[in-house]
């Protein structure tokens, strides 16, 4: 499975959205350079809230372009970095992904999907109506995440759009993403 990388943003305070950018680097256990994200522990408030000492599993966040002509279909306009991602990719499954897959962005970034991101009342005040798009239920009553995936980045590099994304899938069995 491959894919491309089509934007990437980073924002340095606390904000929904993330501005694009012509190119973002990634620090090897820290996650986005500048970014307000990035850290060894916690830093999403909400997190922090809870406990601010606990790692960061979200150090970057990818988000398939797909999601965006999806929920364009529905009435909602939403462009790249409008949900707060750094990443975002387009003709790979990103919520099919297992834990531990390895990806490899452009040249020399490595990131480790660590699970899904959980989309929060954020979203809501962002587009009213749109997080019930990007959550729900399936037939079997169980929550599905949309909003992409969070990651840690496991080898540095510079990500730019055009980037190619290669995956390497953990040994097996798989474990299917949870939210983090």
């Amino acid at each position: 499975m491959s894919g491309t990388v089509t934007t990437v943003s980073s924002n340095g305070e606390y904000s929904f959205t993330k501005p694009n950018r012509d190119s973002i680097t990634l620090l090897a256990g820290l996650g986005v350079e500048g970014d307000i994200h990035a850290g060894v522990t916690v830093k999403h408030r909400s997190r922090i809230a809870q406990d601010p000492t606990q790692p960061n599993l979200r150090q970057v966040h990818l988000i398939h372009a797909e999601l965006f002509d999806e929920v364009a279909g529905a009435g909602f306009d939403v462009a790249p970095g409008d949900l707060g991602e750094n990443i975002t990719t387009v003709g790979i499954d990103l919520l099919a992904l297992p834990a531990g897959t390895l990806l490899r962005l452009g040249d020399e970034a490595v990131v480790e999907v660590t699970g899904l991101r959980n989309p929060c009342l954020q979203i809501e005040a962002f587009r009213q109506g749109l997080l019930k798009q990007v959550v729900g239920r399936d037939a079997d009553g169980e929550v599905v995440r949309k909003a992409g995936i969070m990651s840690v980045v496991r080898t540095g590099g510079v990500v730019r759009p055009g980037d190619p994304i290669g995956t390497e899938l953990p040994a097996g069995p798989h474990r299917r993403l949870e939210r983090v």
